[in-house]
């Protein structure tokens, strides 16, 4: 695994709607690999590894977008005020660093007379000004906060990271991709999407004009396996790739499913079952463009999802990297 490039990818700058950081850096390390590479109007990054000419058109996406607060206005004290960009836990963001796009950093702090369920509107971002004039100079209105980027490791096998939904599918689908051998039946698009955690915005518009037989996003999913955790959801860590099942947004196409399963058992690749009662993946745009497209989803399970300290497992990002090769080198019917 590079790690050099896996950190790069974790800490560019990349809030949704505004990922042209994290695009310039997996587009020069796609390097010679792609046959053809474009970035769409809405600011996708789009690779093609051509097929044979017997096979299908496979579209494999990874969003680069990463949940920000975005500044609404100041006090006159010089303390930001923000509204949400993406499905932001407000009490999470409570004490955390943040960084903006023009380079300033600073630190969100909560109303004291919020109530116990913090929503963005309680919160603050302080970034050292003492006048509303010198904040809004500084940070103008419209400009994006994301949880400061960092990678720490735990232990021999975990990362922790702000971003690493979905920054970590990002590195795995570059690592899919550029090891693509020529002569391949399947031809496989690599969709590197925008404005995922706004309601699928990028591989909506990519998946119209990719116009694939198959689709598949690689994305982190939420685990059950910590102290306390609710809803009984049987992903884990260090158990490999997830197979996605259903999502608050898509049931994944049943032989799509098979075929994965098939994938990893065949290839010998750790793989489990995923359920997950909530959120959502680029496959459900991809599944439901045009007259539908039969998709499913290989994820990195990772804890704390929208937090600061995103957590995943090496030997699980290596796994959704293996699982997603198998498939797509696989006839598809």
């Amino acid at each position: 695994m590079n790690m050099e490039l896996l950190t790069q990818v974790l800490t560019a700058y990349g809030a949704t709607g505004r990922e042209g950081n994290v695009r310039a850096v997996i587009e020069r390390a796609l390097g010679a690999h792609a046959d053809s590479v474009r970035t769409d109007a809405m600011g996708n990054l789009i690779a093609v590894k051509k097929g044979d000419g017997t096979g299908k058109r496979i579209m494999l996406s990874s969003h680069m977008d990463h949940i920000a607060l975005v500044v609404i206005d100041a006090d006159e004290h010089g303390f930001l005020r923000v509204c949400a960009a993406g499905g932001v836990p407000a009490g999470k963001m409570v004490a955390q660093h943040v960084a903006f796009g023009n380079g300033e950093m600073g630190v969100v702090g909560a109303d004291g007379d919020a109530p116990a369920e913090l929503t963005p509107a309680h919160l603050y971002i302080d970034i050292g000004a003492d006048s509303r004039e010198e904040a809004l100079a500084r940070v103008p209105v419209g400009e994006f906060a994301v949880a400061a980027p960092r990678v720490a490791r735990l232990g021999e096998h975990r990362l922790a990271s702000p971003a690493m939904d979905d920054r970590i599918a990002c590195y795995a689908l570059l690592e899919v991709f550029c090891a693509l051998e020529d002569g391949m039946k399947n031809e496989v698009v690599a969709v590197f999407s925008v404005q995922e955690e706004v309601g699928l915005r990028g591989a909506t518009a990519a998946a119209y004009s990719v116009e694939p037989d198959v689709g598949v996003a690689l994305d982190v999913t939420a685990t059950g396996d910590v102290p306390g955790a609710k809803g009984h959801l049987p992903m884990k860590l260090g158990a490999g790739a997830a197979v996605k099942i259903l999502d608050g947004n898509m049931i994944a196409t049943p032989w799509v499913v098979d075929a994965m399963l098939d994938a990893a058992q065949q290839a010998g690749i750790p793989a489990q079952r995923e359920v997950l009662p909530f959120g959502g993946t680029d496959a459900a745009a991809i599944q439901r463009s045009r007259g539908g497209v039969p998709s499913g989803t290989i994820s990195i399970p990772c804890r704390y999802v929208h937090s600061a300290a995103e957590t995943v497992d090496l030997r699980d990002v290596q796994a959704a990297i293996d699982l997603t090769r198998a498939f797509v080198e696989r006839e598809m019917p």
